[in-house]
């Protein structure tokens, strides 16, 4: 092992006592690959096990906690009971590798899918239209009710139950990338003139109630130490900025989480509008200082950017795309095998990859996101 690499192969442990063998993270990936009923597929399965090895913790890819909450198609479910089974083949392929394993859970919020969603309806904090993506159509969602509100609560707190009950050894809220939690943080999306809503205050309340939700059923379900993240996206186009971002990083400190997960597009990005000074992942572990864990997501492929996430104060690096072009990447960087780390994907390598079908065929169609070689 190159002793550059020391930092990102030490332990790492959380306060409640759960130690990862090492600072890499398996990043939360969607993988469009459940089956038709949204449970866990054998690819998916065999997707997970060949990638979980080498590193210190196993994110899984996001699951929605209402069947209005669906953000991307195959997305596994775990919005009622019958699906637990199908959580517990996921979380023991997870934990194949030895490594703890983390249930990430969302509610897709404007970005759910009309023609899944039940009666094609899409709910978010308020009724303002979003710009198509990729992956959504433009919609005009409806606003929801207070009810409403404290329903989708109580189903953020059931399913990590359902998470507990499968074997997970934590649960993460996906609190990033314009879905629910964010809609109601997003000054843009939020124009609620109630308690949900207008001040910062009142947009942060129903995170905080999620959280808050989360942590009771965590305090009443788990038998033994349960790990508790958030993830955020650090600033929103058109909507919040650093500022903002600051106020909720200090919101989640309080609520004595386990770890922040930025999920950053690349960890040597800068805030919007400023080309010289601090990157976000720099000001974000400014801002923290210390007062808890700091994970980050961002274009890191290879062993020296992870490397250098790291020396500048991240406690645990997320990577998701290199690990998908080699699920072997830890090991490589153990054995001294770093300049073995493929930025590419061969066609004639998948069957090797354990690739899902429809994983692969997203991978083909999405452009800049992969280097493809025949």
């Amino acid at each position: 092992m190159n002793t550059k690499y020391t930092n990102l192969l030490a332990s790492f442990t959380f306060k409640n006592g759960i130690t990862l063998n090492n600072r890499v993270v398996m990043a939360p990936m969607t993988t469009w690959s459940s089956n038709d009923d949204y449970t866990i597929s054998d690819e998916e399965v065999e997707y997970y096990k060949r990638r979980v090895n080498g590193v210190g913790l196993v994110i899984s890819g996001c699951t929605h906690v209402q069947p209005n909450g669906i953000g991307f198609t195959h997305e596994f479910a775990a919005y009622d009971d019958k699906f637990i089974p199908s959580l517990r083949k996921l979380a023991d392929a997870a934990k194949s590798g030895g490594a703890p394993a983390i249930l990430q859970i969302f509610h897709a919020g404007n970005k759910a899918l009309p023609t899944l969603t039940p009666d094609g309806e899409v709910v978010s904090s308020s009724a303002v239209e979003t710009e198509a993506t990729a992956f959504a159509p433009s919609v005009l969602p409806r606003e929801l009710s207070h009810e409403e509100i404290m329903e989708v609560i109580y189903a953020f707190g059931e399913t990590t139950r359902r998470a507990i009950e499968a074997g997970f050894d934590g649960v993460e809220i996906h609190g990033a990338h314009g879905f629910l939690l964010q809609n109601f943080f997003s000054p843009f999306f939020n124009r609620r003139e109630d308690e949900w809503g207008g001040t910062l205050e009142n947009r942060l309340r129903f995170p905080l109630a999620v959280i808050q939700e989360m942590k009771n059923v965590i305090k009443n379900h788990a038998k033994s130490p349960f790990i508790f993240g958030y993830r955020i996206s650090p600033e929103e186009q058109g909507g919040y900025g650093m500022e903002d971002t600051y106020e909720l990083i200090d919101r989640l400190v309080e609520q004595d989480l386990d770890y922040i997960h930025a999920s950053l597009d690349d960890v040597s990005s800068k805030p919007r509008g400023i080309e010289d000074g601090k990157t976000r992942l720099e000001l974000i572990v400014e801002h923290v200082n210390g007062r808890v864990p700091v994970m980050a997501a961002g274009s890191m492929v290879t062993a020296d950017e992870v490397a250098s996430a790291l020396d500048k104060g991240l406690s645990l690096a997320a990577v998701g795309h290199t690990l998908i072009m080699n699920p072997d990447w830890v090991e490589k960087v153990q054995n001294g095998k770093e300049t073995e780390i493929k930025t590419t994907i061969k066609t004639s390598q998948v069957d090797d990859l354990m690739l899902p079908e429809k994983l692969w065929g997203i991978i083909q169609a999405s452009g800049p996101w992969f280097n493809i070689e025949d």
